[in-house]
């Protein structure tokens, strides 16, 4: 893909959360129902969600119609040229009902399974990380600032985060967490999509999770690799696909951790 289309599709994926983010934000922090997707556990979602995953499909397929979808909502949908829209309408539907801004839309486009762009999308704060081959930024009203994560290569000095303990798969592999946990400087819990931005502008070194689907990582991958960072799952391979996934500011981190973890890697 020459450099001049995936402009083009980066902001068509624009596009896409703008739709997203006018669908979900008359219901954020409004009083609205919530159902449970899951019995005998609990995996809420709106009436956000499915708005937004609607107006996201609907366009794509208008402006695209050889592109594949996968959501989180609703069936996906056969590409007929290998390209696929990756889509999250709201990632972190838990923090969403709460009322705390740190959910986002995410979209990705991948060609043969790896994303060739992605957003992470928060329209109530109105900012807006997009990464691609072509480079890392965060759009915020109009203006465009480079995304660079943090050097750190100790853990001592890291800041680790994930979004809850209960997350993870099996208990061992939170017991890892932990382990890594307190040789950091902080760790800490909540964050969602958020976290991922965050380690995209430099705020936090690493992000530990497992459990993900491949529309929760998809558009993480090109922003956090476009700013400098590295992430992949527990062995080391593409996170494309979800499961275990660590993201790291910094490659000599991920390569640190990634020896700790080696024990609980699938």
């Amino acid at each position: 893909m020459q450099d001049a289309e995936l402009r083009e599709l980066i902001e068509f994926a624009g596009t896409l959360a703008d739709a997203a983010g006018a669908a979900i934000l008359p219901y954020f922090r409004e009083p609205h129902a919530v159902e449970n997707k899951r019995p005998g556990g609990y995996d809420p979602v709106t009436i956000a969600d499915r708005a937004a995953e609607q107006a996201i499909r609907m366009r794509i397929n208008s402006a695209y119609p050889d592109h594949g979808v996968v959501g989180e909502e609703f069936p996906a949908t056969q590409s007929r040229n290998e390209l696929i829209w990756y889509i999250d309408p709201i990632d972190g539907t838990r923090a969403f009902i709460t009322g705390t801004p740190v959910w986002g839309a995410l979209i990705a486009l991948s060609f043969n399974g790896e994303p060739l762009l992605g957003i992470i999308d928060q329209p109530y704060t109105r900012e807006r990380f997009i990464g691609s081959r072509l480079g890392a930024e965060l759009r915020v009203a109009g203006k465009s600032t480079p995304l660079k994560a943090r050097a750190c290569a100790s853990l001592a000095d890291a800041v680790l985060t994930t979004t809850h303990p209960n997350a993870f798969a099996r208990p061992s592999e939170h017991t890892a967490f932990l382990a890594i946990g307190k040789q950091c400087r902080m760790y800490r819990y909540g964050g969602d999509c958020y976290a991922y931005a965050m380690l995209a502008h430099g705020l936090i070194d690493l992000v530990i999770e497992t459990g993900l689907q491949p529309y929760d990582v998809q558009a993480l991958i090109p922003v956090i690799t476009a700013a400098g960072g590295k992430i992949t799952n527990w062995s080391g391979g593409s996170a494309a696909q979800g499961g275990q996934v660590i993201a790291a500011g910094d490659v000599r981190l991920h390569a640190h951790v990634m020896e700790l973890l080696k024990s609980e890697a699938d």
